[in-house]
């Protein structure tokens, strides 16, 4: 990775957070961590609530995910800015203010990054638990078009595409991955758009 970036930390990931943590905080790269929202917005899915309201409790899981995170020696922000060291976004109070995204579950914590990278003009880096996003079962290196797929919300991609959002998603259980990433180094995964 060149310079700063945005970097949005699955939910799923959450028993590999202390790894993460580490490896971030031994990079000399600076991340601006989007929090997924992981079992805290899987808990607000079984309410099953209107939208509007779901969409605002999900973001509060993120918020909590975020305070897990940060837990690790991480700093926390509540706004958007360009980071100087890893940083985790708390997005509550800028989302609610801003309200940039529709209120629906097609658009979830992937998208909130990406529309982050978009507003800071940062790459994004995507972690998740799978190798990257797949057709098919075979690991697509690149996308360039809006597809149907698992790995992210089905805004993501095309939000991605259509603001020119250079992303890179990755398997963020394997830390040795990670750190070769913000070594500069290039790794499998997907990248969307505009490559590395």
């Amino acid at each position: 990775m060149q310079g700063p970036f945005v970097m949005k930390i699955g939910g799923s990931l959450i028993d590999h957070v202390p790894g993460i943590a580490r490896a971030l905080l031994a990079s000399p790269c600076a991340a601006l961590i989007i929090p997924g929202g992981g079992p805290f917005a899987n808990i607000v899915r079984t309410f099953h609530a209107p939208d509007h309201e779901s969409h605002w409790m999900a973001i509060l899981g993120m918020e909590q995910y975020g305070w897990y995170i940060a837990s690790f020696g991480i700093s926390t922000i509540p706004r958007l800015q360009v980071p100087c060291a890893p940083t985790v976004l708390l997005p509550y109070a800028l989302m609610l203010k801003e309200d940039p995204l529709p209120h629906h579950w097609d658009i979830t914590s992937d998208t909130i990054a990406a529309w982050a990278a978009y507003r800071l003009g940062l790459d994004l880096v995507v972690l998740k638990s799978v190798e990257g996003i797949t057709k098919e079962g075979t690991l697509l290196e690149q996308v360039n078009t809006p597809i149907a797929c698992d790995e992210v919300d089905p805004g993501f991609i095309q939000f991605v595409l259509e603001h020119s959002v250079r992303t890179l998603l990755i398997d963020g259980r394997k830390r040795e991955r990670l750190q070769s990433l913000l070594r500069g180094e290039t790794v499998a995964g997907t990248r969307i758009g505009t490559t590395f």
